[in-house]
């Protein structure tokens, strides 16, 4: 059984590397799926606003459990904004889109938090670390489910 104790420090620091990208593209995409949440209008405003709302709330709900997998492994989870989007390879959305466009940034948000994720479940499988694999598995189903859902409202 794999624990923080039995890697090898280039194993650390490339699992906590994949991470912190995970970390990242989470935060990042929470924020902007946070500022459509309180931006959006239209006639499809309720709906739109509490689907964010559900959206920004579970991915909340993940950074958490992301940044204590990275204490399980023994490193430092970054702390402040600055550092946790250092890792974000999701841009910020300072337009000012339309309900349609929020929907398709959300949903290739959500395909590029995705290929982060296999990306990132490759170097977990490589080292071992299954219980790194199984987060990254469960976000991935997560994420490629809001993906399909966003689309689908389209």
């Amino acid at each position: 059984m794999l624990n923080a104790a039995s890697l090898t420090t280039e194993q650390k620091d490339n699992l906590v590397s994949a991470l912190k990208s995970v970390m990242g593209d989470t935060y990042a995409l929470y924020v902007k799926t946070h500022g459509y949440h309180w931006n959006v209008t239209g006639p499809r405003f309720k709906s739109l606003h509490d689907l964010f709302m559900e959206q920004y709330t579970e991915l909340w709900t993940a950074l958490d459990e992301i940044a204590e997998r990275i204490r399980a492994i023994g490193a430092f989870a970054p702390g402040s904004t600055e550092a946790i989007l250092a890792n974000a390879t999701i841009k910020p959305d300072n337009s000012e889109p339309d309900a349609e466009a929020m929907i398709e940034n959300l949903a290739s948000g959500h395909d590029m938090l995705s290929a982060t994720l296999k990306k990132a479940l490759d170097v977990a499988d490589e080292i071992g670390d299954d219980v790194t694999v199984d987060l990254f598995t469960q976000r991935m189903t997560v994420s490629q489910k809001t993906a399909w859902m966003l689309r689908s409202s389209i």
